[in-house]
């Protein structure tokens, strides 16, 4: 995976890949700022494959983008993890710096922060976070970050339920944990995170309150999602998961190239033209 002089590379790394929408961002992002002899692809990369996958790579790579299920399984692989991808056990940015060494990070966190702050949402006092995958955990990782009080998680089974507890103390946030069956009472909360696959919080909708606060949906294909439809309806503020896609793909675009600021509004624009063509 070698090339010129002049060329850099970077890619988003998965299994499944295909549906990514990394290139398109990233790509978008390069034109912005010029950078013709940077290219971005996507290569489907199951954990089995990483470590022979890292082992061919050459000089001009600068970066690469993680997905599942490689976010905890790369962490062996790297020189450096940062404090912020450690707190969750899960990189998504690797950088390779000039002189070799391989550094992970998590834009993930910092991204979904940036998303709401978007918004006007720099503090809240109470949150709800609907699920307890992934996602939940960088969920928690940033309501550490802005959220002043206690956290209400909303999971299915007692295995997730000790999870979450086991987050919450990890990165020091106070969590109490609900069964699914309650989740109509999130909606009530002045920040709501749902983190759950498509489909899964489709029944929720018809219980939103009268003047919901904030919804912050990570799912962005399809969209939107029945809970944000209807949650925009009634006249509540809506970040969806494409908001954190670009938020959190705008770090990477600044750690791997070096330029600031990353063109967000161009990102944004790729990404929505990108889905609409889907």
């Amino acid at each position: 995976m070698s090339g010129t002089d002049s060329q850099r590379r970077a890619a988003v790394l998965g299994s499944p890949i295909a549906h990514s929408l990394s290139p398109v961002l990233h790509r978008a992002a390069y034109e912005e700022l010029g950078l013709g002899d940077w290219s971005y692809d996507r290569f489907d990369v199951d954990e089995e494959a990483l470590p022979g996958f890292f082992g061919q790579l050459g000089p001009e790579w600068a970066g690469l983008s993680l997905t599942m299920p490689l976010k905890r399984a790369v962490i062996p692989l790297l020189d450096e993890v940062s404090e912020t991808a450690a707190s969750v056990e899960a990189v998504n940015t690797v950088v390779f710096t000039a002189d070799g060494r391989r550094v992970g990070d998590n834009t993930d966190i910092p991204g979904m922060v940036a998303a709401l702050r978007e918004r006007g949402i720099e503090q809240v006092d109470s949150a709800a976070i609907l699920g307890a995958g992934a996602t939940a955990s960088s969920a928690l990782a940033a309501l550490a970050r802005i959220c002043t009080g206690e956290v209400v998680a909303y999971v299915r089974s007692a295995e997730r339920a000790a999870e979450m507890r086991e987050w919450g103390e990890r990165l020091d946030v106070e969590v109490r944990i609900q069964d699914w069956a309650d989740a109509a009472q999130a909606l009530h909360a002045p920040l709501v995170i749902a983190t759950t696959p498509a489909g899964t919080t489709d029944a929720l909708a018809t219980a939103i309150p009268e003047r919901p606060a904030t919804l912050f949906d990570v799912l962005y294909d399809p969209w939107p999602t029945e809970l944000a439809a209807r949650w925009s309806a009634y006249a509540g503020s809506v970040v969806s998961g494409l908001d954190l896609l670009v938020h959190q793909a705008v770090l990477q675009v600044e750690q791997m190239t070096g330029r600031t600021p990353a063109p967000l509004d161009a990102m944004r624009k790729a990404g929505e033209h990108a889905l609409a063509a889907h």
